[in-house]
């Protein structure tokens, strides 16, 4: 299971394009994996033979694990199933955490103490399957939600219950249920009329979450739970931008065949910016932060409203407008093509969430962790506004838009990030933009 993001731990099979038995090719599509962040097809690593699938469809597994195994030419058939043996190790080396003491008669037993992180009840039932048959995803979902495991059906290989058939029986209601306490039932009330028969409705009318919606949906509560949220925002005259894109354009657009757009701008002021602000560009680990040398840019790229992957310019501070641009422009068609690699999609240490084309005021992101951070370009229009000069205040008509940051309170202050942002504006306000394409 390949890395497809600094914070992506597990991925889900989603198809296969060999059975076992097929001869494949280097490079050629293997597998289709879903994360919380993209649909990735991975390629084949060697040429050989495919001898052993160890996730299903639908299947979800460790980054790192084993998930199939391929036979090269020359080499022991019996050496090349080993890996296959090994793909449990993961789940097997981490039972440990799932196994349970027997606990003492309650007479005397003594009070648990406040280290005790997760309660009896929720050890017991997690404690009803073997830990060698669960997954660590697995394992944190039932122990976090308080679930009975004897009540979850497996749908995985043998019966393994996959993180999927977990997230399945919450979104049943099983949660719920398995959380309620089973003495003391409490007296009967009437029910709000929200808890009422459902409706029947029209199919046409119902899309339900496909997986990355789901996943991606987990992972973004999770960041809200995680880091405490602040927004700021400043407003930003692009006057100084829009003259050279009006300047240079279309000479661009006729070499390169698309636009130059505003977002490589202020991607290179944010970078510039960085310079004086590093904390900005760094990530959380355990009870500190790491500040990064490079600067790798994550660029929110929509899917034709059908999902949204964040694939990544890397070194972003060493590189010009124009080449920020490239970049941009080529992680984009590559998403939208489906061509994106494990690689393009990690190593991001700041992202930019661009809803500017389709005209929004201002945007609340929500940090992808462990970074500190995230920036939201909105909709630039053209309003009236006063301008300052040694010869008085005038009213002119500008370009004007706002940036809003998402900042990790841990990391930072407000004042931290509110100075970072007014950097930003004075960058795109005042740079010579020509000597930058």
């Amino acid at each position: 299971m390949p890395q497809m993001g600094e914070s992506v731990n597990e991925g889900t099979v989603a198809a296969w394009y060999k059975k076992v038995g097929d001869q494949v090719k280097k490079n050629e599509t293997l597998v289709d994996i879903e994360t919380d962040k993209a649909a990735i097809e991975v390629p084949a690593p060697a040429d050989g033979t495919l001898t052993a699938i160890n996730l299903q469809d639908g299947e979800s597994g460790d980054v790192g694990m084993v998930i199939c195994v391929i036979a090269v030419e020359g080499e022991d058939a019996t050496a090349s199933e080993a890996p296959a043996a090994k793909s449990e190790a993961p789940a097997a080396k981490e039972a440990p955490a799932a196994k349970v003491e027997t606990p003492a008669p309650p007479a005397s037993s003594p009070t648990p103490s406040a280290s005790t992180a997760a309660p009896a009840g929720s050890t017991n039932k997690l404690a009803a399957q073997p830990a060698a048959m669960l997954s660590p995803a697995v394992r944190r979902l039932v122990a976090e939600n308080d679930l009975d495991i004897s009540a979850i059906t497996g749908t995985g290989k043998g019966g393994r219950i996959t993180r999927n058939d977990v997230v399945d029986f919450i979104d049943n209601g099983g949660a719920a249920a398995a959380s309620a306490p089973a003495a003391a039932p409490t007296p009967a009330a009437p029910a709000p009329a929200a808890s009422g028969p459902v409706p029947a409705m029209d199919s046409r009318s119902f899309i339900p979450f496909d997986k990355i919606r789901k996943m991606t949906g987990d992972h973004m509560v999770m960041s809200k739970a995680t880091s405490p949220h602040v927004l700021q925002t400043v407003e930003v005259d692009y006057h100084a931008v829009d003259a050279v894109r009006k300047k240079l354009s279309p000479q661009w657009k006729a070499d390169k065949g698309y636009s130059l757009t505003y977002l490589p701008f202020i991607s290179r002021a944010i970078t510039m910016a960085i310079k004086d602000f590093p904390q900005v560009n760094s990530s959380v680990v355990g009870d500190g932060i790491q500040i990064h040398s490079l600067v790798n840019l994550g660029i929110a790229v929509d899917l034709n409203f059908n999902g949204l992957v964040v694939p990544v310019v890397k070194d972003c501070a060493n590189k010009s407008v124009g080449q920020i641009a490239e970049g941009i422009k080529a992680m984009s068609t590559k998403a939208r093509d489906k061509k994106l690699t494990p690689d393009d999609m990690s190593g991001a240490t700041y992202t930019i969430s661009n809803s500017g084309p389709f005209g929004t005021m201002m945007t609340a992101s929500i940090i992808s962790q462990p970074q500190v951070a995230i920036m939201s370009t909105d909709g630039i229009k053209k309003r009236p506004v006063v301008i300052e000069s040694e010869h008085g205040d005038t009213i002119g008509i500008r370009p004007v838009g706002i940036l809003a940051q998402s900042f990790d309170h841990r990391a930072f202050d407000g004042a931290y990030s509110a100075a970072f942002l007014n950097r930003v504006r004075e960058i795109l306000e005042q740079t010579n933009w020509a000597s930058e394409i």
